[in-house]
């Protein structure tokens, strides 16, 4: 009896555990990849460039880098507070400042990351305008 019982405590964590992997990198939709689009045009495109390869030694690209595939905490900090000091990203360092965008909207900030971490041949899971929103509390504390 208690291995049953230990057995199915077991698949049932397994289970949680899969689903939250399942949901953590869910497909982004459409309608969040084209407003996400539209937001990188208007506030992202000029530094970042049309294809998300930046600037060499001035601003990073957003293609298929840990930085950007990676935290998603880190990356909403980075629009809300801005980035002002040199930032090694895969091994190569770039040195402009990038202004905080914390007007924008927590439902766009999230349609902005999650465009950029489904785009440029990044295939990470979308952020949600909650955990902006989660982000943006703790950060003004």
């Amino acid at each position: 009896m208690k291995r049953v019982l230990l057995t199915l405590v077991i698949l049932s964590a397994t289970l949680v555990k899969l689903s939250a992997q399942t949901k953590k990198n869910a497909p982004v939709s459409a309608l969040v990849m084209t407003n996400g689009k539209k937001v990188y045009n208007q506030y992202c495109l000029s530094c970042h460039m049309a294809d998300g390869g930046g600037v060499q030694n001035m601003n990073p690209p957003l293609s298929k880098t840990s930085y950007v595939t990676g935290d998603k905490t880190r990356l909403i900090k980075v629009i809300l507070n801005g980035f002002s000091e040199s930032v090694e990203i895969d091994g190569e360092t770039y040195t402009n400042v990038m202004a905080p965008h914390n007007f924008l909207k927590d439902q766009e900030i999230a349609d902005v990351l999650s465009y950029i971490r489904n785009s440029f041949g990044n295939k990470s899971g979308g952020v949600s305008a909650l955990e902006v929103k989660n982000v943006r509390a703790r950060n003004k504390k």
